[in-house]
């Protein structure tokens, strides 16, 4: 008889205050212990995976990661045949150490010697060793202690049996790679923006990627017991990858992945000290999954949020400017000063309640006045402006025309997407080039709709 189980059976006791404040103020020994071994796994985590982000090598981890699992399984079977056990903690992660070597200088070698691209290289060595540590599992569980062994544990991660060793360990690596993150600042940020220069300076640039992946493979392998191979990559990419959408400076990234590392880790430590039968190496995981998806919406440099208005800014300022051209070439060459709603709305194609719209937001500016219930003119702060949108717009279509070989019955539209980011320099060079330093008369008809 096949048992069956409802969600009526699941049942998640939540702590009392007293449990809560226990687990938080790490009153127990072997939460501390826990704690301060994840918390500075996330330091290092951020702090390399800060490069490795930058370096564009994110899969990377992931490949380097799959590919420990021949080395502890083989590592395991070595130390049984020893007659040992095949428990030794240092022991598996030499074995996980020396495959994660392995399988980056695969990718390396696969990369520089053929034409495949590091997407290639990196789904070829992960797949193959992966395959390879999943065939060998199979053999070692029949091997005496097989089974007891605590392999699966690499696999998926077991942060709860950390011991004090354990914690010191990672404590060490942390300490290990802010120095090594200090020192070779300069040069890890050289490799990862312009690798080029840095040859042609006569940096060994070589030398530095070997660093940074030895720093990755250790970094990996130390993870292996806390999140698992098959969550160590998250470990790594997901604190550097939020951070990154906070600022735009390679010092405070690094600051940010490292202090969204740390704080992952406390939490997912915390959350699994306080609910039972909550695994650590998951739940820090998708505490920094929370973080990134608090960096895409808010991020302060580049976050879905301000990206979006700064979207809505620059289209609300493209349809002022769009509204003062027209009105200052409704009005040129003729002796009136004024338009009317209705002659705005004939030439841009646009809406009553549209225009209407924009003329009050004009108004509000200083840029018009009303002369009328329904005629506006540019205010002298509004002819100036205006003045500058037309220049540029026109230097912009003699240029399309004469050198970009576009019909001046297409040029209006082409010139429409550029003349709102034209910056000084831009403009003096147009007019240098083409030997204008005044307003120039429109290289097309002016009558009728425009874009």
């Amino acid at each position: 008889m096949i048992a069956t189980h409802t969600l009526s059976d699941v049942r998640i006791t939540l702590p009392s205050w007293e449990e809560f404040l226990h687990v938080v103020l790490l009153e127990e020994y072997n939460t501390r212990v826990v704690v301060l071994g994840v918390m500075a796994l996330g330091l290092a985590s951020g702090l390399i995976g800060t490069f490795l982000v930058l370096r564009k090598r994110a899969l990377t981890a992931d490949a380097l990661s799959h590919a420990t699992l021949p080395g502890i399984v083989i590592a395991f079977m070595f130390m049984v045949g020893l007659g040992g056990d095949g428990k030794s903690l240092i022991g598996l992660l030499i074995g996980a150490f020396v495959f994660g070597c392995i399988g980056v200088l695969l990718i390396l070698a696969i990369r520089s010697t053929t034409r495949l691209k590091d997407d290639a290289a990196i789904g070829i060595v992960l797949s193959v060793l992966f395959g390879l540590g999943i065939c060998l599992l199979r053999i070692a569980t029949d091997l005496p202690s097989g089974n007891s062994a605590g392999l699966s544990g690499f696999i998926f991660g077991k942060a709860a049996s950390m011991v004090a060793s354990d914690a010191i360990v990672m404590v060490s690596l942390a300490i290990f790679v802010s120095i090594c993150t200090a020192f070779l600042f300069k040069e890890f940020t050289v490799l990862c923006f312009d690798s080029s220069f840095g040859s042609s300076q006569g940096w060994p640039c070589l030398l530095l990627d070997t660093i940074l992946m030895t720093l990755v493979a250790i970094v990996t392998v130390i993870a292996l017991q806390t999140v698992g191979l098959v969550l160590a990559v998250a470990l790594l990419i997901i604190p550097a990858a939020s951070a990154r959408f906070w600022t735009n400076s390679v010092k405070k990234m690094l600051i940010s992945a490292a202090i969204i590392g740390v704080l992952s880790g406390w939490l997912g430590a915390v959350v699994s000290a306080v609910i039972p039968r909550i695994p650590t190496g998951p739940i820090i995981v998708m505490i920094c999954g929370f973080w990134f998806l608090l960096s895409f919406v808010f991020g302060a440099d580049s976050g879905m949020l301000k990206r979006q208005v700064q979207r809505i800014r620059l289209n609300r300022k493209i349809e002022l400017q769009h509204l003062l051209r027209a009105m200052y070439e409704l009005i040129e060459g003729s002796e009136k000063e004024s338009v009317t709603t209705y002659s705005i709305v004939s030439k841009r194609s646009w809406s009553n309640s549209h225009v209407n719209a924009l003329l009050q937001r004009a108004k509000s500016g200083g840029y018009i006045e009303a002369t009328g219930s329904i005629e506006f003119r540019l205010t002298s702060f509004g002819s100036s402006e205006a003045n500058r949108i037309v220049r540029n717009h026109r230097l912009w279509e003699v240029y399309l025309i004469n050198y970009a070989d576009i019909a001046p019955s297409h040029v209006d539209r082409d010139a429409d997407m550029i003349e709102h980011v034209l910056g000084t320099e831009m403009v003096h060079q147009l007019e240098a080039l083409l030997d204008h330093d005044d307003i120039i008369d429109s290289p097309h008809p002016l009558g009728g709709a425009t874009s």
